[in-house]
């Protein structure tokens, strides 16, 4: 996903595989600094780390078209591998590295001129993703707290499972990223598949297609950052516009216009239609359906040639058709960007972010296959082998039901229990007089 990521904006920025310039478009290097720096041959050098506890991952990386693109010292990597196993990421063979990462981590972040924070893309399946992933969050929050964190994770799907013990790494992760994470963009590889094979029309996707899409998605929450616009949006503003509370940061993601490719000359491209699909439920790219919870926030992020009034438009009315489907005491819900350079190869785009109640789905169907596991004490003994206690996964497990109930409150919740909150306990409103000079209300 990573690798993908930095193609994507290499070829948007008119950078080649060796790092050289060769764009036609004085927009494209303006500020080409927030991602890459410039070397002293003229060489434009991605701010990117590369960390796992095995090195297959990075030879593949660097035998790849984009390889030589990377700083070699910033290829972190162990021999042994994490085993699918979290304790091991994140207490033993995970604990050997992790000064490597943040030494690495400390000299990229003083190369930069005002750092305004840090994306980590990882998968919560696994042992190095999830494991190390929740280590280098934790340390990067240490050393820099007053910074933004905002993380693309590859949550478990529902029907695929690539490890037997995927519950356990899961629930341990999201128990460190409601901590330690600012924005987390859930993505889960089913949903990928199911954008690949229903709308793009793909016979058999393979991960380079799965990857592709996200990279869309990563280069669209980027943009703003990347190049100029009419509305700008940042990670700090997206954050304080999206997060009502500090522990619902988990996001679904979509982006639009995605057809397929016999069908591309058929469609005619405007606002309404990147608009009607950015929202549609098929084209999130998590395994949980928005129709069944209620938006908190959303934010959509519009790059092209477009009309502010159109944008504008659509965006008032999406919200007043689909008003059941958001909060009613977040009135104005809708955070929107517009940049004015589009994609290569689109006219126009749209990334949609939103922060649904639906997204405890993916929580409350990864707590089912951990509890019934724990309840046995199934495959703990590969855990406390590593020096874990069995009080982190009761920790884990009921730090998670929280936020699902969490989730599920300010779902239900109206208007009068928000300012009230007498009513929220069943009392009746309390009556309050005030003395405006001669009239009382």
């Amino acid at each position: 996903m990573g690798t993908k990521f930095w193609e994507v904006v290499a070829d948007e920025h008119g950078i080649d595989e060796q790092g050289k310039y060769n764009g036609d478009l004085a927009l494209q290097l303006e500020r080409i600094n927030v991602y890459f720096a410039e070397s002293l041959g003229g060489r434009y050098v991605p701010r990117a780390i590369l960390a796992d506890l095995e090195p297959g991952t990075m030879d593949t990386i660097r035998s790849s078209a984009y390889g030589q693109l990377f700083r070699p010292d910033n290829f972190v990597f162990g021999h042994n591998g994490a085993g699918n196993n979290w304790a091991k990421g994140f207490y033993t063979e995970g604990a050997e590295l992790i000064d490597q990462v943040m030494e690495v981590v400390r000299r990229e972040s003083e190369n930069c001129d005002s750092l305004q924070g840090f994306q980590l893309t990882h998968s919560l399946g696994g042992g190095s993703g999830s494991g190390m992933g929740s280590l280098i969050l934790s340390k990067i929050r240490e050393e820099y707290p007053d910074r933004m964190i905002c993380t693309f994770s590859v949550v478990p799907s529902p029907k695929v499972s690539d490890t037997v013990v995927e519950p356990y790494n899961a629930t341990l992760s999201i128990h460190q990223l409601v901590d330690n994470s600012d924005e987390t963009f859930c993505i889960d590889n089913e949903a990928l598949y199911d954008i690949c094979c229903r709308t793009l029309k793909l016979t058999n996707p393979s991960y380079g297609d799965l990857n592709h899409l996200v990279s869309a998605v990563m280069s669209g929450v980027t943009t703003c950052l990347r190049f100029p616009g009419q509305l700008n949006a940042d990670l700090r503003k997206l954050a304080v516009n999206m997060v009502p509370f500090p522990r619902l940061h988990f996001f679904t993601v979509g982006f639009a216009p995605l057809t397929a490719r016999s069908a591309q000359s058929y469609r005619q491209l405007t606002v309404a239609e990147l608009t009607a699909q950015m929202f549609d439920p098929r084209n999130m790219m998590a395994a949980c359906d928005p129709r069944h919870g209620r938006y908190l926030t959303f934010a959509a992020i519009f790059r092209g040639k477009l009309s502010m009034k159109e944008v504008e438009h659509q965006m008032l009315g999406l919200q007043t058709k689909n008003s059941s489907n958001f909060v009613e005491w977040i009135p104005n819900c809708c955070k929107t960007a517009v940049c004015d350079i589009p994609p290569r190869g689109l006219k126009m785009s749209g990334t949609f972010i939103g922060n649904s109640t639906a997204i405890q789905e993916l929580f409350k169907r990864v707590q089912t296959q951990f509890s019934a596991m724990i309840r046995r004490k199934a495959f703990l003994h590969w855990y406390t082998g590593e020096g874990m206690d069995i009080t982190e996964f009761t920790e884990a497990e009921s730090n998670m039901a929280d936020l699902c109930s969490e989730y599920q409150q300010y779902q239900e919740v109206s208007v009068d229990e928000v300012f009230n909150p007498a009513v929220a306990k069943g009392m009746p409103p309390a009556v309050k007089k005030i003395n405006f000079g001669n009239c009382i209300i």
